[in-house]
Protein backbone atom coordinates (compact mmCIF):
# COMPACT_ATOMS: atom_id res chain seq x y z
CA UNK A 1 0.00 0.00 0.00
CA UNK A 2 1.08 3.40 -0.70
CA UNK A 3 2.88 5.69 1.84
CA UNK A 4 2.17 9.18 2.16
CA UNK A 5 5.76 10.50 0.99
CA UNK A 6 7.84 10.55 -1.98
CA UNK A 7 11.38 10.27 -2.84
CA UNK A 8 14.03 11.75 -5.67
CA UNK A 9 17.14 10.02 -6.53
CA UNK A 10 19.60 11.81 -8.49
CA UNK A 11 22.42 9.35 -9.98
CA UNK A 12 25.50 10.73 -10.61
CA UNK A 13 28.98 9.58 -11.84
CA UNK A 14 32.41 10.54 -12.78
CA UNK A 15 33.62 9.77 -15.82
CA UNK A 16 36.61 10.80 -17.36
CA UNK A 17 36.93 13.67 -14.90
CA UNK A 18 33.78 15.11 -15.29
CA UNK A 19 30.62 15.00 -13.37
CA UNK A 20 27.89 13.48 -14.62
CA UNK A 21 24.49 13.17 -13.64
CA UNK A 22 21.40 10.79 -15.25
CA UNK A 23 18.30 12.17 -16.27
CA UNK A 24 15.33 10.47 -17.34
CA UNK A 25 12.71 11.48 -19.89
CA UNK A 26 8.58 10.15 -18.83
CA UNK A 27 6.42 8.12 -20.90
CA UNK A 28 3.57 9.74 -19.74
CA UNK A 29 4.15 13.32 -19.51
CA UNK A 30 7.06 13.81 -22.10
CA UNK A 31 9.41 16.04 -19.01
CA UNK A 32 13.14 15.06 -17.67
CA UNK A 33 13.42 14.41 -14.50
CA UNK A 34 15.41 12.35 -11.72
CA UNK A 35 14.12 8.80 -10.53
CA UNK A 36 11.17 9.54 -8.46
CA UNK A 37 8.21 7.62 -6.69
CA UNK A 38 6.19 6.93 -3.55
CA UNK A 39 7.26 5.18 -0.75
CA UNK A 40 5.65 1.70 0.40
CA UNK A 41 3.68 1.27 4.29
CA UNK A 42 6.80 -0.33 5.97
CA UNK A 43 9.56 1.38 4.04
CA UNK A 44 11.96 3.56 5.26
CA UNK A 45 12.62 6.47 2.62
CA UNK A 46 15.73 5.50 1.93
CA UNK A 47 14.59 1.90 1.31
CA UNK A 48 12.49 3.22 -0.60
CA UNK A 49 15.01 4.84 -2.46
CA UNK A 50 16.92 1.74 -3.40
CA UNK A 51 13.49 0.19 -4.28
CA UNK A 52 12.61 2.74 -7.42
CA UNK A 53 16.33 3.20 -8.26
CA UNK A 54 16.30 -0.43 -8.91
CA UNK A 55 12.91 -0.61 -10.34
CA UNK A 56 13.15 2.55 -13.04
CA UNK A 57 17.02 2.17 -13.49
CA UNK A 58 18.67 -1.34 -12.82
CA UNK A 59 20.53 0.71 -9.92
CA UNK A 60 22.16 -2.23 -7.12
CA UNK A 61 20.45 -1.78 -3.49
CA UNK A 62 23.59 -1.99 -2.38
CA UNK A 63 25.15 1.07 -3.53
CA UNK A 64 25.87 3.55 -1.06
CA UNK A 65 23.14 6.52 -1.36
CA UNK A 66 23.44 10.08 0.29
CA UNK A 67 20.68 11.62 1.73
CA UNK A 68 20.26 15.52 0.67
CA UNK A 69 18.81 18.16 2.77
CA UNK A 70 16.25 19.52 -0.43
CA UNK A 71 13.41 18.12 -0.01
CA UNK A 72 9.58 20.01 -0.71
CA UNK A 73 6.30 18.95 -0.19
CA UNK A 74 3.48 18.31 -2.85
CA UNK A 75 0.00 18.07 -3.06
CA UNK A 76 -2.34 15.01 -2.03
CA UNK A 77 -4.15 15.84 -5.34
CA UNK A 78 -1.34 14.84 -7.61
CA UNK A 79 -2.54 10.87 -6.23
CA UNK A 80 -5.04 8.76 -6.49
CA UNK A 81 -8.35 9.25 -4.37
CA UNK A 82 -7.12 5.30 -2.72
CA UNK A 83 -3.78 6.62 -1.82
CA UNK A 84 -5.96 9.84 -0.27
CA UNK A 85 -8.05 7.73 1.34
CA UNK A 86 -5.71 5.73 2.99
CA UNK A 87 -4.13 8.62 4.27
CA UNK A 88 -6.27 10.62 6.08
CA UNK A 89 -6.98 14.04 6.22
CA UNK A 90 -2.88 15.45 4.30
CA UNK A 91 -2.72 17.97 2.11
CA UNK A 92 0.40 17.81 1.38
CA UNK A 93 3.20 14.65 1.79
CA UNK A 94 7.11 15.57 1.94
CA UNK A 95 9.52 14.12 -0.81
CA UNK A 96 12.70 13.06 0.31
CA UNK A 97 15.86 13.50 -2.22
CA UNK A 98 18.97 10.89 -2.29
CA UNK A 99 21.90 10.87 -4.17
CA UNK A 100 23.83 7.85 -5.51
CA UNK A 101 27.36 6.89 -7.51
CA UNK A 102 26.76 4.48 -10.20
CA UNK A 103 28.83 3.11 -12.92
CA UNK A 104 27.74 4.99 -16.49
CA UNK A 105 27.54 1.47 -18.17
CA UNK A 106 24.81 0.02 -15.85
CA UNK A 107 21.16 2.24 -16.21
CA UNK A 108 18.57 0.42 -17.78
CA UNK A 109 15.46 2.81 -18.04
CA UNK A 110 12.02 0.80 -16.91
CA UNK A 111 8.54 1.49 -18.97
CA UNK A 112 7.83 4.70 -17.01
CA UNK A 113 11.11 6.35 -19.28
CA UNK A 114 11.63 6.82 -22.77
CA UNK A 115 14.79 7.79 -22.74
CA UNK A 116 17.93 8.41 -19.98
CA UNK A 117 20.75 10.99 -20.83
CA UNK A 118 23.98 11.75 -18.37
CA UNK A 119 24.44 15.30 -18.39
CA UNK A 120 26.62 18.16 -17.23
CA UNK A 121 25.72 20.26 -14.37
CA UNK A 122 24.15 22.74 -16.47
CA UNK A 123 22.60 21.33 -19.44
CA UNK A 124 20.95 18.59 -16.61
CA UNK A 125 19.85 22.07 -15.00
CA UNK A 126 18.03 23.38 -17.92
CA UNK A 127 16.71 20.27 -19.16
CA UNK A 128 15.12 19.72 -15.34
CA UNK A 129 11.33 20.14 -15.13
CA UNK A 130 10.86 20.42 -11.57
CA UNK A 131 12.01 22.73 -9.73
CA UNK A 132 12.97 20.29 -6.34
CA UNK A 133 15.49 18.26 -9.24
CA UNK A 134 17.17 21.55 -9.73
CA UNK A 135 17.44 22.54 -6.04
CA UNK A 136 18.58 19.11 -5.45
CA UNK A 137 21.21 19.05 -8.47
CA UNK A 138 22.40 22.48 -7.23
CA UNK A 139 22.94 20.85 -3.69
CA UNK A 140 24.98 16.94 -5.26
CA UNK A 141 27.01 19.26 -7.06
CA UNK A 142 28.12 21.71 -4.36
CA UNK A 143 28.47 18.55 -2.08
CA UNK A 144 30.60 16.59 -5.01
CA UNK A 145 32.39 19.80 -6.15
CA UNK A 146 33.69 21.03 -1.97
CA UNK A 147 34.53 17.86 -1.28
Amino acid sequence: MRAPYNVLVLPYCKNQGKLLFCIFKRVDSNIWQFVAGGGEIGETAILSAKRESYEEANIPQDNSYLQLESMCYVSVDNFSKKARENWGKKYVIPVYTFAVQVDIENIRISHEHIEFRWCEYEEAKNLLHFDLDKTALYELNEILNNN
